[in-house]
């Protein structure tokens, strides 16, 4: 009537092997870029909420262009000690450089760690982000060893690097100088196509897995730009800082759920030597082309992806404030149209980037321009003084 000992224990192992699915991947290590050249108060939010789910910050810290020469970003070394996660200083050196002073260089990176670790702050690292052409690796190359051999040992070295430079017989020596590489995957082509392709991406991350013999991360996008036509030439591109120029802008932002479908797949099956993912870039409270930094975690975390756009009514005496509010994880446009049930209505007005329409029982505001709600965020668009809103037989339309 029962199982014999025996028949037990040839059973339970297939049993157990039954019951247990296959673990999930070790997600992959997750960094923020930190590209703000002004510190706000708004940082010591951003960097609060992020701890959880980025293990380490790039930070822009120096950067030199044509003409302008060096400028330093203003940090908040408070706010860096208090986070307490591994840094990584980011030197800017523009690809439009004419030549590279290897000693001024030099001189810069020495001055500037010294005036780091004297506020206190721990460098993990230093990042040399310079978008050379193909044709001054060779240069580059010589700087990369030169400024290996001036720093600690206990410092990392590191580069942000071009998909161009693939078929270059300087890689392989450019690499071997370095202790990591960041492959820069975004914003590297015609922008008029697209911010980022995601089977490109893997197809030069494949590539790229096979050039190095030292670990590598992926710089991927939580951005948006907009583009503006030009005279001549290519659209002139509008990031973080608005351009004073007049004409439509295209809006590009990059696609979270591809970024989140790719992060799964390179999690699941990772190439060799990838060590993780890099975000670019911490998103602030006014970053109006940045990803909510609630969506970004999102993506970071694999979490599938929704917005919920709903309305939501303030009122006080008889004055109602109308706001659109976004419950999911996911960043969503502006509902195009929103309609009220409304009666008796003494006022009312759309805000900033809405139009409104009054009728003897409805009230109904219009999207005139694009523009998003951010994951867990919420927007006003209006304010109606009325006897009665029936918030219940009122609509939000896509």
């Amino acid at each position: 009537m029962g199982f014999s000992i025996r028949r037990w224990a040839l059973l339970f192992p297939l049993l157990m092997l039954a019951g247990c699915g296959q673990p999930e991947a070790p997600a992959l290590d997750q960094q923020l870029y930190i590209w703000q050249r002004q510190w706000l108060p708004a940082h010591q939010h951003a960097l609060r909420d992020s701890r959880a789910d980025f293990s380490t910050l790039r930070v822009l810290a120096l950067q030199s262009f044509p003409q302008a020469g060096w400028s330093r970003a203003q940090v908040d070394a408070h706010l860096l000690r208090q986070d307490g996660r591994p840094l990584i200083a980011v030197i800017r050196l523009d690809g439009q450089l004419k030549s590279l002073d290897s000693h001024e260089v030099i001189a810069q990176v020495q001055h500037l760690i010294t005036d780091w670790q004297g506020q206190g702050l721990t460098l993990a690292g230093v990042e040399i982000d310079h978008d050379a052409g193909v044709a001054r690796l060779p240069a580059y190359r010589n700087l990369r060893s030169e400024l290996r051999q001036v720093l600690p040992a206990s410092m990392a070295l590191s580069i942000t690097a071009l998909p161009a430079w693939l078929n270059s017989p300087e890689l392989p020596a450019l690499l071997s100088s370095v202790d990591s590489s960041v492959l820069q995957v975004h914003a590297v082509s015609d922008p008029r196509t697209g911010l980022f392709h995601v089977e490109q991406t893997k197809k030069w991350t494949a590539a790229w897995s096979r050039k190095t013999s030292k670990p590598f991360y992926l710089a991927l996008p939580a951005y948006g730009v907009a583009l503006l036509p030009a005279s001549s030439g290519g659209p002139i591109v509008e990031s973080e800082v608005p351009l004073e120029r007049d004409g439509d802008r295209k809006e590009l932002m990059a696609d979270p759920q591809q970024l989140r479908k790719l992060g799964l797949e390179l999690r699941d099956n990772p190439p060799e030597h990838l060590a993780g993912l890099i975000w670019f870039r911490l998103p602030l409270a006014n970053d109006r082309r940045a990803w909510s930094l609630t969506m970004l975690r999102a993506v970071a975390r694999g979490e599938a992806l929704r917005s919920q756009v709903t309305l939501q009514l303030s009122e006080h005496q008889g004055l109602f404030e109308i706001s659109i509010i976004n419950s999911g994880n996911l960043d969503s446009p502006w509902p195009e149209r929103v309609t009220l049930a409304a009666s008796a209505c003494e006022g009312a007005d759309a805000l900033a980037g809405y139009s409104m329409q009054q009728t003897s029982n409805s009230l109904t505001f219009s999207r005139l321009r694009e523009g998003r709600v951010a994951a867990q965020g919420q927007r006003a668009i209006g304010w109606a003084r009325c006897a009665k809103i029936d918030q219940g037989a009122s609509h939000v339309d896509p």
